[in-house]
């Protein structure tokens, strides 16, 4: 018998990418807030995120054997510009999935993000001591420490990710990917470094440290750290598109987007360690990505 997982913010990309992934091995349902999608392969409920109590009794009908939290306020310019929003729902939803999930003992797992360091130093890890920027990561390290303090059998990953998007949402590989094809230059920042992995391998690496039941803190990302400059640089040529329509920039010229850590790279050591596997690194990852598309799967995502 499958067992039931419940993804908050469900018409996100990440939900739809997890859904995506495990629809053949358990059976999802997306919790939805302000917008309504069909989705092959999951079902859909609106389930409000405000009210403890509320969220508890859906949660008692759905019966899921595990929570995913992956709804949240993303976009860090408009988080600066909202902060007392980017609160309520980094902070105050996250910690209400968490309430719930403890007093139902369920199996939750809260997505954080790589945000949440000055950026001054590489591939940190889980005991170094966060330092946000800006409101987004303010928000999300206040959400972690909430989540974990209501309910300590929580998974919180710090991860960041990239996958296929919807009609009404583009993923970073999908907009240079598609302004490439567009033969449209792109200009990537050079001194932004990160260390990303594909959705698709970050919801296996999550459910795999659920199965172990694995609790607080953990770094999921890729093996290796690099620029977006030079992960654009990849994508091109995984996807036979003109690299010379990539163009270096920096962050710091830019002076109207909200401040950001340079370095945001993680080391996910603490995963491998506990799961005894390598999470795999970018050009893997990528070419995941065209196989993906050569499947039938980006195609799917943006008819949505």
């Amino acid at each position: 018998m499958k067992s039931r997982v419940f993804i908050t913010g469900g018409s996100g990309l990440l939900a739809l990418n997890w859904a995506i992934t495990i629809r053949g091995q358990h059976e999802v349902i997306l919790g939805m807030h302000d917008r309504d999608i069909t989705f092959a392969g999951a079902q859909t409920k609106r389930v409000g995120l405000d009210s403890v109590g509320c969220l508890m009794r859906e949660l008692e009908i759905m019966q899921p054997q595990i929570v995913i939290h992956t709804a949240g306020f993303t976009n860090v310019d408009q988080c600066e510009a909202n902060p007392e929003l980017a609160k309520h729902i980094n902070v105050k939803l996250a910690s209400n999935v968490a309430k719930a999930c403890a007093e139902l003992k369920l199996p939750l797992a809260c997505i954080s993000t790589d945000h949440l360091f000055s950026g001054d130093t590489s591939s940190v890890d889980e005991a170094h001591q966060i330092s946000p920027v800006n409101v987004y990561g303010k928000t999300k390290a206040e959400a972690e420490h909430q989540v974990l303090e209501a309910y300590s059998e929580a998974l919180v990953v710090r991860t960041n990710f990239y996958g296929w998007g919807t009609s009404y949402r583009r993923s970073f590989s999908d907009a240079v990917i598609q302004d490439l094809r567009a033969s449209k230059e792109v200009t990537l920042f050079k001194d932004v470094t990160y260390s990303p992995i594909l959705a698709e391998e970050l919801v296996k690496s999550i459910h795999d440290l659920i199965e172990l039941n694995a609790a607080g803190i953990f770094h999921v990302v890729g093996d290796d750290s690099l620029s977006k400059y030079q992960f654009g640089l990849k994508l091109a040529q995984e996807f036979n598109l003109n690299t010379n329509l990539i163009k270096s920039g920096s962050i710091t010229d830019q002076k109207s987007l909200t401040r950001r850590p340079h370095d945001m790279s993680l080391s996910n050591q603490k995963t491998r360690n506990l799961l005894g596997r390598d999470l795999g690194v970018v050009d893997e990852h990528i070419a995941q990505l065209h196989q993906q598309e050569q499947n039938g799967l980006a195609q799917e995502l943006k008819k949505l």
